[in-house]
């Protein structure tokens, strides 16, 4: 990913910290889509050694959110930044929580692949790849975008979400169907429920920075608010 293209400043110290946070939270974010992209594999293929990969990596993840988080705390309180500069380092400081969280989605994921694991539990866990898949390539899009602060891409995909919310009631469908005719399976099927819902808030997470990205470049906080309030008062 390109670095962010934005304003320097007189203070080269001031810029210097400014990249630093710029870059270490696209690392960040680099380490998350490989926690996704490994959790979801290992979902699909019930490999327990890379599942808990996964699930040890994740501490790293939060190390970086910690981290980035002080040294946000510290820009402020030592830089005291106004105008978009103090609207970058809310964005990046949002952004982290974020993050972090999707980390915590990748070990459900990733425990999902370790538990009560069996050949008939294999289906249903094959029925949630794709949804995965189009989650990971939503946080691929969500983080090209930050490292360009791009408002008009941040928005298409804050719509994305859509897709993936029908993606996911549709999956909910499907088991509640799978347990109705074989009430035995009710453990196995809530196992890959709990999975879904970690990839479903995937795309709820990606969606808040979407709305972080949009909220720097453009200076308006669009939380809560329609996608087609977004476009009118974004004027895209």
């Amino acid at each position: 990913m390109e670095n962010m293209n934005l304003s320097k400043h007189i203070s080269g110290q001031f810029n210097a910290e400014l990249d630093d946070i710029r870059n270490r939270v696209l690392a960040m974010g680099g380490l998350v889509e490989r926690q996704l992209e490994q959790s979801l594999d290992a979902l699909s293929t019930l490999d327990s050694e890379l599942a808990q990969k996964v699930i040890d990596g994740d501490h790293k993840v939060n190390g970086m959110e910690v981290a980035i988080d002080e040294e946000c705390t510290r820009i402020i309180a030592k830089r005291q930044p106004a105008a978009s500069d103090l609207r970058l380092v809310l964005a990046i400081s949002k952004t982290i929580t974020d993050l972090e969280r999707i980390g915590d989605a990748c070990v459900k994921i990733a425990k999902a692949a370790l538990d009560k694991r069996s050949k008939n539990q294999q289906p249903l866990l094959v029925s949630i790849e794709n949804m995965g898949r189009h989650a990971t390539r939503m946080l691929n899009a969500t983080l090209d975008a930050l490292a360009r602060m791009d408002a008009e891409v941040a928005l298409e995909l804050h719509k994305e979400d859509i897709k993936l919310d029908k993606e996911y009631e549709g999956i909910i469908r499907q088991l509640m169907t799978y347990m109705m005719a074989d009430p035995r399976s009710i453990p196995e099927v809530l196992d890959v429920l709990w999975a879904a819902r970690a990839v479903e808030r995937v795309g709820d997470r990606c969606q808040n920075i979407c709305e972080y990205i949009i909220y720097y470049v453009k200076g308006k906080d669009v939380r809560h608010v329609s996608y087609e309030e977004m476009e009118k008062d974004l004027n895209f």
